[in-house]
């Protein structure tokens, strides 16, 4: 029988737990555990979540149209996934609930919501309080171009869908969840000629703040193929770390003591940037991006090779 099991597996180091304990959510295992072609049987069916209970940890919800490529990066992020074989994910249906334990005690609760129409107009409806209640992190993703590499060419109806579904989380939030932050991920905008990268980006976001005036959002461009991912997903976790600065302290106080040029802190199994201290200034601004890549990619390599 398959285990009936939603937690993220924490494998030891900051995040805790045992490397025994590892599980993976169904949409992310469903492949290694039933083999190859998974992805293209019929999925299970994920039942309704229950609320939130006050002493669960952050709650943290994903969300975004079918196709966004939500599930792509959290099984990169959190299941060792490389961006070439999230191909053989399938869509999320309704809800999937995942528990995960990272800085010793802290506790994250993310809420990945299949973006299925049904299921969207769903959440904005029946299960509005059950969704939006309680959270403590929004990560909306949308995708650059919606189905062409030419901005020219994209469909106005899809583009309209997708703000008005960000418009109706956005006063969800309000109502439910009022102090909750909001992160937009601007996605797969490898898709967009280098040329119109920025003035992409720039629109998208502009249009994303006149949907919700007064919410605390925060942009990135972001793309399953470099850095930039792991930049987001670094900024959504460092939001949530309590007594930051304390930790930030003894970060500048390790590096004065030995006397370095720099000093990073990695989440151990995600490689996550969490925070850093410097004793003088660095050129390239995307190292820690580049480092926590060439890390991962070596780490999955060496898995490999002991199987």
């Amino acid at each position: 029988a398959r285990p009936n099991a939603r937690t993220y597996p924490p494998a030891g180091g900051l995040w805790g737990g045992r490397a025994a304990s590892w599980r993976r959510p169904i949409a992310c295992r469903r492949e290694a555990e039933l083999g190859p072609g998974a992805a293209s049987r019929r999925p299970r069916r994920v039942a309704p979540v229950a609320m939130a209970q006050p002493g669960q940890g952050a709650k943290v919800l994903l969300m975004g149209r079918a196709g966004a490529g939500k599930t792509s990066m959290k099984s990169i992020i959190f299941a060792n996934y490389l961006a070439r074989d999230t191909n053989r994910l399938h869509h999320t249906n309704f809800v999937e609930h995942s528990s995960l334990r990272f800085l010793g005690n802290l506790r994250l609760n993310l809420w990945d919501c299949g973006g299925q129409d049904v299921f969207m107009e769903n959440y904005f409806e029946s299960q509005r309080e059950n969704i939006f209640q309680n959270a403590e992190v929004l990560i909306y993703v949308i995708v650059a171009v919606k189905g062409s590499t030419d901005t020219s060419k994209a469909s106005p109806s899809e583009g309209t869908k997708d703000m008005n579904y960000f418009h109706h989380a956005m006063e969800s939030l309000r109502q439910f969840s009022p102090s909750a932050r909001v992160f937009c991920l601007i996605h797969k905008l490898d898709l967009v000629h280098e040329s119109k990268r920025e003035e992409v980006f720039n629109n998208y976001k502009r249009d994303l703040m006149n949907s919700a005036p007064g919410m605390n959002i925060q942009c990135f461009g972001t793309s399953i193929w470099d850095e930039t991912l792991f930049k987001a997903w670094s900024q959504i976790v460092y939001s949530l770390i309590p007594d930051i600065d304390q930790l930030q302290k003894q970060l500048e106080h390790i590096c004065k003591v030995c006397e370095a040029d720099e000093v990073v802190l990695f989440e151990k199994n995600t490689f996550l940037l969490i925070s850093h201290s410097s004793r003088r200034s660095m050129q390239d601004s995307h190292r820690f991006e580049k480092i926590s890549t060439i890390l991962k990619k070596f780490r999955i390599s060496c898995a490999k090779v002991k199987t």
